[in-house]
């Protein structure tokens, strides 16, 4: 049997036993909810549909906001042939095959749109594999995509198509989906004539985060709960819900999209946002000990020596949620992240310690004083090490006028501590430490 024997989409989509999200899938672009930027009359999705052009596209967006069906529609509204395949569930050797009698069908013209969903759990090298056929024409392909696709489409595959980026759903979206496949008797569940409570609609709308596919495997889920001719109220719906799925990869962009929000929340300590943040990591199943780390991360570069408590507390809320674990432990972590939010801020040594890093990075390696170096053997005595050298304690106030730089930075200084919490009290020292060292060089 040919591969493109791939029967007919539409039958296999009013298949009875096929799922809501499926039968309800758009047929025209006038079905076609959300996306308005790309398909709304004048953009630049719907001018290249209605133009025919045969360029190659990735789609960049959420699950279950359109992608698959966008890809269906130009197939059907160009009178392509139609072959899906998944990353996930097939090889790149049988998609060479299916690419190659594509490029023959294409001498007798026939026209055929691979769709790849989840391109980007090809590799570098399986990707490459696409490039001869995307360039001779010999296939239209469009990429689906949850990851950013600077990062995972190799650029030469990314130079030859145009990306798109969908957006996740409206919660007004999603309600005006679910309320059409109520009503519809022919693809949804208008058949069994049952009505919904506003506000049961938009739980499902506001629990499935712009995903279409989601809601309406709930409101499938709620209906199979309810008896035909009821009303499908918010208790049914919390029901079908049970738990929320929340959009999440813990190694794509979604995880430092998060995990940003949080540390710069913290930063302009803001302790509502950086709450919500962190919760959200935790519920989407991120790693308790990764935020940890984070914790103790910001404590250091964040907070530093105006709240050097911080960074105690956050290794303690480590320790307290290695010794509890979940779901006890992460209220330890929620402690913390209030704490460093709330706390005074500096950035100082971090500053310094980066100023410095360049510096030792750039310039060459100036030799230690003679005055500071050690002299444990009689020759390095008779060569002057630690000749000179003034030990701080003997001194009054524990300062002597010494340098401690190389000669070639004496006079520089790179820590300038804020007047932010415990810092002001750094202040105050080092203008003692000042005020000591130069009584001392000018009683010399």
């Amino acid at each position: 049997m040919s591969l493109f024997d791939q029967g007919d989409p539409e039958a296999t989509r009013g298949a009875t036993r096929a799922p809501l999200a499926e039968r309800m899938r758009p047929r025209t672009l006038d079905e076609f909810a959300g996306q308005e930027h790309l398909i709304a009359p004048g953009k630049p999705l719907r001018v290249q549909i209605e133009r025919d052009d045969a360029v190659s596209m990735i789609f960049w967006g959420p699950p279950g906001v359109g992608k698959t069906t966008l890809a269906k529609l130009i197939a059907h509204s160009t009178q392509a042939s139609f072959l899906e395949y998944s990353a996930v569930m097939s090889g790149v050797k049988e998609i060479k095959q299916v690419m190659a009698e594509a490029e023959k069908a294409a001498r007798f013209g026939s026209r055929t749109i691979l769709f790849i969903d989840e391109i980007h759990r090809f590799n570098k090298s399986q990707q490459d594999a696409f490039l001869p056929f995307v360039e001779r024409g010999a296939i239209r392909l469009i990429g689906a995509t949850t990851e950013n696709p600077s990062f995972e489409i190799v650029s030469a595959l990314l130079s030859r198509c145009r990306v798109y980026t969908l957006q996740a759903l409206s919660e007004e979206q999603i309600v005006s989906l679910l309320k059409r496949a109520l009503a519809d008797s022919e693809r949804g569940l208008g058949s069994h004539q049952l009505s919904a409570q506003e506000e049961a609609l938009q739980l499902i709308a506001a629990y499935s985060s712009g995903d279409a596919r989601s809601a309406y495997n709930a409101l499938e889920v709620a209906a199979q709960l309810a008896a035909d001719g009821t009303e499908l109220t918010i208790e049914i719906m919390r029901e079908a819900l049970q738990s929320r799925t929340l959009m999440y990869d813990k190694a794509g962009e979604e995880h430092y999209n998060l995990i940003s929000a949080l540390h710069k929340s913290v930063r302009n300590s803001d302790p509502d946002a950086a709450l919500y943040w962190l919760t959200r990591m935790l519920a989407a199943g991120e790693d308790p000990m990764y935020l940890a780390r984070r914790l103790v991360r910001m404590a250091v570069e964040d907070i530093g020596l105006a709240a050097p408590e911080a960074l105690n507390l956050c290794l303690s809320a480590k320790d307290a949620y290695e010794l509890l674990g979940t779901p006890e432990g992460e209220l330890a972590l929620a402690q913390a992240t209030v704490y460093l939010a709330l706390a005074p801020k500096s950035n100082s040594v971090y500053t310094a310690y980066g100023e410095l890093k360049a510096l030792v990075e750039t310039t060459r390696q100036e030799p230690v004083p003679l005055h500071l170096r050690n002299a444990p053997t009689k020759l390095m005595k008779e060569m002057d090490y630690g000749k000179g050298y003034q030990y701080a304690h003997n001194e009054e106030g524990k300062v002597s006028d010494m340098d401690c730089l190389p000669d070639a930075l004496v006079g520089r200084s790179f820590y300038h501590p804020t007047e932010e919490g415990r810092e002001k009290l750094l202040v105050q020292r080092m203008a003692e430490i000042r005020r000591i060292r130069n009584e001392k060089r000018k009683a010399r």
